[in-house]
């Protein structure tokens, strides 16, 4: 009995469902009561990482006050939806060095994964390797198997789910939705019959495995396919969630069968409780989508009486859903209400509507609303430059675009190389001819890390275009270790019967 409430817990730690609220944390709501000195209090008031959880511990420890562990436990769960790690951690360990704490196999499942999220993978490797044998059960293995998931890399995962068959510790749909969750982010679907035909042989699905399942038909826009799925789940009398209908109306509306959505949203609703907020997300992002303006409405002023606050998250699925209906005036004045409650400068929610302005190319408008933006002191992130630069990129202004694009190089410490977006510059730059704007965007991608063979080729396509010679350009390549191909070498012999361009001043 133990071994299956602990396998329980862990499924509840680790669901391929799972996702962290979306709602800013405050002080775990409803989980301790108002007004009173409690461990639990203490505990959630560490905000900074820097401040320790064992201080406190230890402080409530001389006190002369008891600590027990399913306090600390709840604390933990608390912590871990906030992605409040480090705290979390800190309490998990200290509860391994108390005698008088019996941990049992799902305590070490949530430290192992803990501990993957504040130190890596090769420190969760490590604590599960020096666990004792009888402690490497099916909630560590499903924790490590999680592990690998969420740095995506399916040969460990592979390797450890042959392990655990082996050893006859796939005993229930955990290990196996952790899978179809990986093979789904991968967009490799055509593993997924597998893996649920094995599922079902072993043990029996729950409703994130059909959900999981839903989702790969979704991505394949197989109607047929999903509607299958759902009954199958009916039939074998699992409750479907908010999170089942929610896929079902998406499918029904990209196959524009309409009235099938709206039933599906009219059960999804049903289904959405106060514990589930980001449920509301999805309702006005699906509203939108069917052009329902009126149940938008409704949706978001039923969020407003049920909830005392919004948050970043909820004004930016308004906002979306909003700009989706291309109401700018009504977003504009969501968007002054979450400007004036919110305080948090998150740049997330202003680019919403900066997005909307770039892409309609209202660059004027755009660039007014960023500059307030600024000085209501909201600090621009890498993605408003980035959407900045593709306005810029509509209307050809490359110098704007370069600019926008080094700001937004700047703000990261690493840049996640974007090839459609270096695509799309550099197309415009040989379409201008604009050797001067090719060889500085090459200096900005080599500063940011990226610098490939392609880009050398499209930074030849611009020279010959503008019928011009670059200098040292084998010479360059070699110091950037990017190696020629047929493509490359034949730019460079087209350009060489050209005079010399005129941009050494920008060469490094």
């Amino acid at each position: 009995m133990r071994k299956e409430l602990a396998i329980a817990a862990a499924a509840r730690y680790f669901s391929a469902e799972a996702e962290a609220s979306a709602i800013p944390f405050a002080s775990g709501p409803g989980a301790f009561e108002k007004g009173k000195d409690t461990l639990g209090r203490r505990l959630l008031k560490l905000i900074y990482p820097k401040r320790s959880a064992v201080v406190v511990l230890r402080k409530w420890a001389e006190e002369g006050k008891s600590i027990q562990k399913y306090q600390l436990s709840r604390v933990v769960r608390e912590l871990r939806k906030y992605k409040r790690f480090k705290h979390a951690l800190e309490i998990c360990e200290w509860m391994r060095t108390q005698e008088d704490i019996k941990l049992l196999p799902g305590d070490y499942a949530l430290h192992l994964d803990l501990i993957a999220k504040v130190r890596g993978l090769a420190s969760a490797e490590k604590f599960f390797e020096d666990l004792p044998e009888r402690l490497k059960g099916q909630s560590t293995c499903s924790a490590l198997l999680h592990t690998y998931v969420q740095n995506n890399l399916p040969i460990k995962a592979e390797s450890l789910m042959k392990e655990m068959s082996v050893n006859g510790l796939l005993r229930c749909s955990l290990p196996y939705n952790h899978m179809m969750s990986l093979y789904l982010s991968r967009g490799e679907l055509e593993k997924i019959p597998k893996v649920v035909e094995e599922l079902k042989r072993n043990t029996s699905p729950n409703e994130v495995t059909y959900n999981l399942w839903l989702r790969s038909y979704a991505v394949k826009d197989n109607t047929e396919g999903a509607e299958k799925v759902f009954l199958e789940m009916r039939t074998r009398k699992i409750a479907a969630d908010w999170v089942t209908y929610s896929t079902m109306a998406n499918i029904y509306i990209k196959a524009n069968l309409l009235e099938k959505a709206k039933e599906a949203l009219k059960e999804m609703e049903m289904k959405v409780t106060r514990k589930e907020r980001s449920g509301y997300c999805s309702l006005l992002s699906l509203h939108a989508s069917l052009s329902n303006r009126d149940e938008v409405d409704r949706i978001w002023n039923k969020m407003k009486s049920l909830f005392r606050k919004m948050s970043d998250f909820e004004y930016k699925c308004m906002l979306s859903s909003l700009t989706k209906l291309d109401d700018i005036k009504e977003a504009k004045n969501i968007y002054s209400e979450w400007e004036a409650m919110s305080g948090t400068g998150d740049s997330r929610v202003p680019n919403i509507l900066l997005a909307f302005y770039t892409k309609n190319g209202m660059m004027e408008k755009a660039e007014s609303f960023h500059e307030h933006t600024i000085q209501a002191g909201i600090k621009p992130c890498y993605t408003t430059w980035e959407i900045l630069a593709m306005g810029y990129l509509n209307k050809m202004n490359m110098g704007m675009v370069l600019d926008c694009l080094e700001k937004g190089f700047s703000s990261l410490e690493k840049w996640e190389p974007n090839k459609v977006l270096v695509q799309a510059v550099f197309t415009k730059l040989e379409k201008l001819a604009d050797i001067e704007g090719a060889e500085r965007f090459l200096v900005m991608l080599r500063n940011a890390g990226y610098v490939t063979t392609e880009i050398y080729n499209s930074l030849l396509r611009t020279y010959a275009k503008a019928g011009k010679m670059p200098l040292i350009i084998s010479e360059r390549m070699e110091t950037d270790n990017v190696q020629p191909n047929e493509e490359n070498q034949r730019l460079i012999k087209l350009t060489s019967r050209y005079c010399v361009g005129s941009v050494s001043t920008l060469i490094s």
